[in-house]
């Protein structure tokens, strides 16, 4: 095992970069990324749809999330990397492909931890804001959603985590992340299946772990804040 990661930790790390295409953990960071970023104003719309005292509006949006969460995400990546090309008369790489299906999926998954932030804000400061002379809109984007992104900051980073492990789909549309070049080595190696994908496990434990590591300092230093105000 320690011999795979001597001969082939530039591959798993960034692929064949800079004599070829980034790829490896590099790349299914950015992955995750850029669709945790990207499904954020999603997310956030879709929430406030949620919570809108418009009921059609709030059953719209109610019906995308429990439809994108009931699906898994190997199948949203499928649509995405067979329709988008016939609907758009265009090839799309499986790089795009993996970054829309997770942009779509996660605004689904964080659409919900920032519904369940904007509920948790105590009625008395949506009244007294009203008030005041603060319509809905403006009570919503001064009063509401500052606090309920604050409070569910923890939340959020948290499902980056997940983001990384799922990227690791991207592997069935040839995505050059992690998966896909540690079966690369596999390839090379041929003999030593059960080292190149023990290698690959204890770089997403070693990945997740870190992270999550990070996400309960964060939850720390959010609940100190709280208590101090």
């Amino acid at each position: 095992m320690l011999d795979i990661i001597r001969e082939y930790w530039p591959l798993l790390l960034v692929g064949q970069y800079p004599h070829g295409p980034l790829g490896g953990l590099a790349m299914t960071l950015i992955v995750a990324g850029l669709g945790l970023l990207l499904s954020l104003p999603l997310a956030l719309m879709i929430a406030i749809a949620r919570v809108s005292p418009y009921r059609w509006v709030a059953r719209c949006a109610a019906a995308l999330v429990h439809v994108v969460r009931g699906m898994p995400l190997l199948m949203l990546i499928f649509w995405a990397y067979f329709v988008v090309p016939k609907v758009t008369g265009h090839a799309v790489s499986g790089f795009t492909t993996l970054v829309c299906a997770l942009v779509i999926y996660e605004s689904a998954y964080l659409s919900e931890v920032i519904r369940s932030g904007i509920e948790a804000i105590p009625r008395g400061q949506i009244e007294a804001s009203r008030s005041l002379g603060m319509g809905y809109w403006r009570t919503m984007f001064k009063v509401v959603l500052p606090q309920a992104l604050f409070n569910v900051l923890p939340s959020m980073t948290s499902q980056f985590v997940s983001t990384v492990k799922e990227t690791s789909l991207g592997y069935v549309i040839s995505v050059n992340e992690l998966t896909f070049a540690a079966n690369q080595v596999n390839n090379l190696v041929l003999t030593k299946p059960l080292q190149v994908f023990g290698v690959l496990a204890i770089i997403y434990f070693i990945v997740c772990f870190t992270l999550s590591r990070g996400v309960s300092l964060l939850d720390a230093r959010v609940r100190r804040t709280r208590a101090m105000r």
